[in-house]
């Protein structure tokens, strides 16, 4: 990742750190999520932690004397199962945006991967799991489920962020196809002009370019005197149709083809 990739990640995690859940409960669901937090060594979870533990003990909270027990995902509400994704997500998951690909994953027990991925299925953010190296890996791809997924848990601030970088990175992959169409057309036009004024002046030397129509003659000399012209501009100028100068340049070119002495193809 890019060192502004880094840097989106790390405010990630801070910004979903300092949610504080407003409701008793959410804070207990986002502790069941957190409960092996510390072991990631990571000084804003860590600070969390245990700021929901002390704020759990001047409440009188259920979990205040001691670690939350299990959670039941399927019979808890929305907003609690947010909150336990939220603080699961702290302990165990990270963001990738390696190449300009959004990839979020969880990283748990190998007997928690399918749970997890149950679960998320069930809260209609359905992910892929596997076993990889002996842990379970809980893994999203795509970047609107990752998406949606930020939203749900309060990640607004990063979520516009990679919103806006993935409407410029789009502006820019149109920008760079329309480039490279203009740049292939031109490249043909360029090619095309060369070959047309290489016809007329073969025409001229041996004597067969007065020999033919005055439409002939006239578009060959505006293409002599603006080479860089296009087709339209050509017919523009000189008050004729796209199609006749066309026609006119491909005789050109086609009777410059014949060895001289040769008969003259027909228009």
């Amino acid at each position: 990742m890019t060192a502004a990739d880094r840097d989106l990640v790390a405010a990630l995690r801070i910004e979903v750190a300092a949610i504080y859940p407003p409701r008793a409960c959410d804070r207990l669901a986002e502790q069941a999520g957190l409960a092996d937090a510390l072991a990631v060594r990571d000084p804003v979870i860590a600070r969390l932690s245990v700021r929901m533990e002390r704020s759990a003990h001047s409440a009188g909270e259920a979990a205040a004397a001691g670690a939350p027990g299990p959670f039941h995902f399927a019979e808890s509400p929305e907003h609690c199962r947010m909150a336990y994704l939220r603080g699961r997500f702290l302990a165990r998951g990270s963001l990738s945006l390696a190449g300009g690909r959004t990839h979020l994953e969880f990283v748990v027990d190998d007997h928690e991967a399918p749970v997890l991925a149950g679960w998320l299925t069930l809260a209609g953010l359905p992910a892929s799991w596997r076993i990889r190296r002996g842990r379970g890996v809980v893994t999203w791809k795509g970047g609107e489920t990752v998406g949606l997924f930020l939203r749900r848990i309060g990640a607004n601030a990063t979520l516009l962020e990679l919103e806006a970088r993935q409407v410029a990175r789009a502006l820019r992959g149109d920008l760079n196809r329309v480039l490279n169409a203009e740049s292939a057309n031109l490249e043909r036009s360029v090619a095309a002009a060369g070959r047309q004024l290489a016809a007329i002046d073969q025409l001229e030397a041996d004597g067969r370019l007065a020999e033919q129509s005055r439409v002939v003659r006239v578009v060959a000399e505006a293409r002599r005197a603006t080479p860089e012209a296009t087709l339209t501009e050509l017919s523009d100028r000189l008050a004729v149709h796209r199609s006749t100068v066309q026609r006119a340049l491909d005789r050109m070119e086609r009777i410059a083809r014949h060895a001289e002495g040769s008969p003259a193809p027909l228009a």
